[in-house]
């Protein structure tokens, strides 16, 4: 895709890092990114990609803006409290950058609607707080051959990931059952999951631009509270279910 001079102004800066440059930026407008869900790190995840240029985002989630999520969702408002999340989330986003498509889809992630979502975009970001919306797009992500970036927080802790079907583990291989601990509330400060949610989005930047080294095979652990990170090796699991050579 050509870009309009308007865009070049907007995103010259961008241009300028290494192995990114005009070309990079035209593989962006091009590209569409699934964003599950749109709170505290799917939010800030969104709203990288759309600063970057991503030409489509949709946007997945269902239910209204409560005041408990005001301290994180930053996508949502005050205003908007009792009014559908991922509609707010879209008016932001259409206001900030009218250059790209927003797409809102006022639905969770399920069995009966991964397929068709995935199917539709060229990446995926996964930030739904429950692990069956996140094993349903997994499974999809990995039939379909759509990448997926992988992205959890928990109280000052942060976990990134990158999924590459057929050339890199996937959330099945790392989780082959739902973590024991993994709770549907848990405690959050918004900024580790601004955080989680911006390393997320130049994971899917890097993918869909052609550049960079993205977290394939490799878990990110982030110690916020320490100050401190560390990287973990995920190992391909050829007997997988999901992504294995029988799958």
């Amino acid at each position: 895709m050509n870009l309009t001079d308007t865009e070049r102004s907007k995103y010259e800066w961008q241009f300028a890092v290494d192995g990114f440059g005009e070309g990079g930026q035209r593989k962006l407008k091009a590209s569409s990114v699934l964003v599950s869900r749109s709170g505290g790190v799917g939010g800030a995840a969104a709203w990288q990609l759309a600063a970057a240029g991503v030409g489509r985002i949709v946007l997945a989630h269902a239910g209204n803006v409560k005041p408990s999520d005001l301290n994180r969702q930053t996508l949502m408002e005050y205003g908007a409290i009792g009014r559908s999340r991922v509609e707010q989330a879209a008016a932001h986003l259409r206001a900030f950058n009218p250059h790209i498509v927003i797409e809102a889809v006022p639905e969770n992630i399920s069995d009966a609607n991964a397929a068709l979502l995935v199917g539709g975009v060229d990446l995926v970001v996964d930030a739904a707080p429950l692990f069956e919306e996140r094993y349903a797009m997994n499974r999809a992500a990995a039939h379909l051959g759509k990448p997926m970036v992988e992205a959890a927080m928990n109280a000052m802790e942060g976990y990134c990931t990158t999924f590459l079907p057929g050339k890199s583990s996937c959330l099945a291989c790392l989780y082959p059952e739902k973590p024991p601990q993994w709770k549907r509330q848990f405690p959050v400060f918004g900024a580790v999951a601004a955080t989680v949610g911006s390393i997320a989005a130049m994971e899917a930047i890097k993918v869909l631009g052609g550049f960079g080294k993205p977290l394939a095979d490799r878990l990110l652990v982030l110690d916020l509270g320490a100050g401190n990170s560390r990287i973990l090796k995920i190992r391909r699991d050829p007997q997988c279910p999901v992504c294995g050579l029988n799958a």
